[in-house]
């Protein structure tokens, strides 16, 4: 009996599938792949990356309170570093890049007590339709030791975090190489350690500038395969990203509440859409989603961003080892402890950036996201999405929409079908009570936008 009622709920579903399938189709639909994604995720170079993740471990340290004047040592040589090699980047593809520091001064803060500047270093690659438009991949310049104080002893941090920092460097070269209709920006965030305040600075910056930034990729730790746990694992990364938008007002959680998106908000997403293009375009790589902000009762340099309402997620390695994270250098017991360089791999950071790189380049190769989705149906046999679409010349590489549907237990967008190029769909006898919409716009060559969800929950 559960089984034939497990068969018959299955054909339920496909039945009601095929109908709201059964509507007016486009003359034209979007190529399935973006052939382009493949080779950008096999471009990242292991060799490159752990050279870089070398040079900035012997600074000697980069803690946020540690020297700035010397060439050699502490955070400010690491900076200059940075950008240096973004200019260096940006003289390559002829000046494609626009480099420039964002900071600010803080103080009177439990890991800050005097005033210190805090300073980011950013890239910009300009889209050249839509160049207001960003996604941005960061990571963080800063490293420190046991004490959260201490700016002189050594404190490599080569994992934690040269090896995102080299991550954000190295898709650069990837990506420059090429132009995309939104902006990708490359961002080397400072004081992550001390309070999340680089991207703090940052994301202020952004809201002051109305710059529009759709998805923030923050890469912390991606280069260690051998947990704390016992298990070695080069082939799964972690995305961590909220399930409801930080900033909602009242009036949109009770919104919420009625209508759904507890796991939809844009940052979840996002998640998901890095998910189905690693699924796509990697090989040998597992994308854990995680429906957590970030690891528990910990933080990382997304935090601030979404904090603001930009969408962001933390892309990491699954294993962690703690014995090399935040560890003045020293055996004891005859452990180890310290982050330095024999605890990178470099092949596996490839892989985690290539990640990025393939999810960047299709979040900017796509047209401008859906604006106001909004979903409706309430006590009618047929769900309805409505949406609006961005006039001009930012939309002139958009081929059309691609509407989407799921139970509302399942973690993942199952079920899709591109509907042309218009502002409304109803799906034929799929009730609105038992699944969740979204929709998603369409390039001409494929490139696509992840799901907005319906609603102030999901709205990017």
């Amino acid at each position: 009996m559960i089984k034939t009622a497990r068969l018959l709920g299955t054909a339920a579903f496909l039945s009601v599938s095929m109908v709201a399938q059964a509507a007016d189709s486009p003359k034209k639909a979007p190529p399935s792949e973006v052939m382009a994604l493949y080779d950008i995720g096999t471009a990242p170079s292991a060799e490159r990356i752990q050279r870089d993740i070398q040079t900035l471990v012997d600074f000697g340290t980069r803690h946020t309170l540690s020297e700035t004047e010397s060439e050699t040592r502490g955070i400010g040589a690491a900076r200059r570093w940075i950008f240096a090699e973004f200019e260096k980047i940006s003289k390559d593809c002829g000046g494609c890049l626009e480099v420039m520091y964002i900071s600010d001064t803080i103080s009177g803060k439990r890991r800050i007590p005097d005033p210190t500047d805090v300073v980011s270093v950013i890239a910009i690659q300009r889209g050249r339709l839509d160049p207001n438009r960003y996604v941005m991949m960061s990571g963080d310049i800063d490293s420190r030791v046991t004490d959260p104080l201490n700016g002189t002893a050594d404190s490599p941090g080569a994992n934690d975090n040269a090896s995102g920092m080299a991550g954000v460097i190295e898709a650069a070269r990837v990506l420059s190489k090429n132009k995309y209709a939104g902006s990708i920006m490359y961002g080397a965030l400072a004081g992550e350690e001390q309070g999340l305040f680089g991207g703090e600075i940052v994301a202020a910056h952004a809201l002051k500038e109305g710059w529009q930034i759709k998805g923030v990729l923050n890469n912390d730790m991606i280069s260690n395969i051998s947990g704390i746990d016992g298990v070695i694992d080069n082939t799964t990364a972690r995305v961590f990203s909220e399930g409801t938008r930080a900033n909602e007002t009242p009036e949109e959680a009770r919104e919420r509440r009625f209508r759904g998106g507890e796991v939809d908000s844009p940052s979840r997403n996002l998640a998901r859409y890095v998910k189905s293009m690693g699924d796509q375009y990697l090989t040998n790589l597992n994308v854990m989603m995680v429906y957590r902000l970030d690891r528990f009762a910990r933080g990382g340099h997304h935090r601030p961003f979404n904090k603001v309402g930009i969408p962001g997620v933390r892309i990491m390695e699954t294993h962690e080892h703690y014995d090399r994270q935040h560890q003045d250098l020293r055996t004891e017991d005859g452990i180890t402890y310290g982050d330095t360089m024999d605890g990178v791999n470099a092949d596996y950071a490839a892989k985690l950036t290539a990640l990025n790189a393939v999810t960047m380049a299709g979040m900017a190769g796509a047209p401008p996201f859906p604006k106001n989705v909004e979903a409706s149906g309430a006590v009618t046999a047929s769900a309805t999405l409505k949406w609006e679409q961005e006039k001009g010349r930012a939309d002139s590489n958009l081929l059309g929409y691609r509407v989407h549907w799921r139970l509302t237990t399942e973690p993942e967008w199952t079920h899709s079908r591109y509907v042309g190029n218009v502002s409304e769909y109803t799906f034929t006898n799929l009730v609105i009570d038992n699944y969740y919409f979204g929709v998603s716009a369409v390039a001409k060559d494929g490139s696509e936008t992840p799901v907005v969800f319906p609603g102030s929950a999901g709205r990017f």
